[in-house]
Formats: structure tokens, C-alpha cells, sequence
């Protein structure tokens, strides 16, 4: 454990892909398949700490997955609510720091008080940093913190000749987490799907076919054997 542990990347993101087609390979309502995959999140967590992980960020609902058929969204939106809900005993007992990426302004104010009372209640927790994307689309999110910058500037705060990478990050949700040294897509896609698209600019992406709910300790651990066999290089190769 000790060597794997050393050996862990620092931070971990993972798309969460699959509920759906885990579900109908057994006959099951895609909702089925999301509460399965709500349950994977849970022990991945645990494990992802056990070896040695020290940031973890699951992509859980994007912007657009409100054009889903509405039941979908609801069914959602209901399991979404009761994580919060249970999440903070949860991460008390495991001494694990909770924080949501994304716009949380067109939820439900039951949940989005949810959402503040779980970040304070975790804020001083020294274990995993979990981080859950949640309304979150990268453009978005870029496009917020522009916004942001240039409302510093017209209040007189900043000059547009000082904006860099660092004031730029600080506009972000990310902000004061480090960069994913890894990226997991499950189910076989290969895409980015609008996720954390300045953040992973020196990532390594790791994908597997394996659908999120079959997702589990030993699939981690292969992802982090990937990990671990890459030369990390930065700039040109």
C-alpha cells in the first residue's frame, strides 16, 4: 500500500459515463442505473482515498443534461438531492472535504442550501477533497470567469495587461485546487464532453469500457498502473 501510495496521482477526474447502458443491459429504467452509479461514487471515494488520492472530481450533471427527457432530469435531480442530504454525515465520518464546481443558481433553493451547508460543515476536513461537478460546463465556467475579470476591470481593480493564467484560474471554480494529473471516461467514450477543458490542459486521459456502475477498486488501480507507465513531459515533445 505504501508504494501505491506514493505513487498515486495527486488528483484524479473522472467522467462518469454509462448509468444509462448499464441499466438497459439489464432491463432496468435509466434511473436504475444512475442510483447504482450514485453508489460506485460512494465507494470510489473510499478507495480513491485508500490508495493514496488526495483530490478526486466527479462529473455528475452538465449543463446539458437538462435537454434529457424531463422524467430522466427529475429522477435525477431526486437521487442528486438525497446525496446532498446524506453526503454530509458521510463526509464527516470520513473526514472528507466537499465542494460543488459549477452554476448552482438554477437548483432548487432546498438544494442549494444543501449545497452551502455540506461545503461549511466540510470546509476543515483533512481527508479526500472531493469535488462534485454539478450544473458545471466547462464554457460556462470560462465564459463566468471573463465575466468576472471584467468586472474587476470596470471597477478599477485590475488592468487587462495584468490578467495571466494565475488571476485567470482564480476567476474559476477550481480555484485553489490543483490540476488533474489524471482523467477517467468510462463506457468508451473519448471525448471531453465540455469538462474541466482549461484544467486539463497536461493531463493524462485514461478511458476504459467498463461502464461507470461496474466501475470499481481494481479498475482504479489499472487507470493508476496507466498513469504510472506515462513519461510526463510539459511543453513542446
Amino acid at each position: 500500500m505504501g508504494q501505491e501510495e506514493q505513487r498515486a496521482p495527486g488528483h484524479v477526474a473522472i467522467i462518469l459515463d454509462g448509468n444509462g447502458r448499464w441499466a438497459k443491459k439489464r432491463h432496468l429504467p435509466r434511473k436504475a442505473g444512475h442510483a447504482a452509479g450514485s453508489r460506485t461514487v460512494e465507494q470510489i471515494c473510499e478507495d480513491a482515498y485508500n490508495l493514496g488520492i488526495k483530490y478526486l472530481t466527479v462529473y455528475a450533471f452538465s449543463t446539458e443534461n437538462w435537454k434529457r427527457p424531463q422524467d430522466e432530469v427529475d429522477a435525477l435531480m431526486k437521487l442528486l438531492r438525497q446525496y446532498l442530504r446524506d453526503c454530509i454525515k458521510r463526509s464527516t465520518k470520513n473526514n472528507m472535504r466537499v465542494r460543488v464546481l459549477g452554476d448552482i443558481t438554477p437548483l432548487a433553493e432546498d438544494m442549494r442550501e444543501s449545497i452551502r451547508e455540506l461545503e461549511e460543515a466540510t470546509r476543515d476536513n483533512t481527508g479526500l477533497n472531493f469535488q462534485v461537478a454539478l450544473n458545471y460546463g466547462s464554457r460556462d465556467e470560462i465564459l463566468r470567469g471573463v465575466r468576472e475579470l471584467g468586472r474587476r476591470i470596470q471597477a478599477g481593480d485590475l488592468l487587462p495587461e495584468d490578467i495571466d493564467e494565475e488571476r485567470f484560474s482564480d476567476c474559476l471554480d477550481t480555484r485553489g485546487i490543483p490540476e488533474p494529473d489524471l482523467l477517467i471516461r468510462t463506457s468508451g467514450e473519448q471525448r471531453l464532453s465540455n469538462f474541466l477543458l482549461w484544467q486539463l490542459a497536461y493531463t493524462e486521459f485514461y478511458f476504459t469500457d467498463v461502464l461507470w456502475p461496474d466501475f470499481d477498486k481494481k479498475e482504479l488501480q489499472r487507470a493508476i498502473e496507466y498513469y504510472n507507465g506515462r513519461e510526463r513531459r510539459y511543453g513542446a515533445v
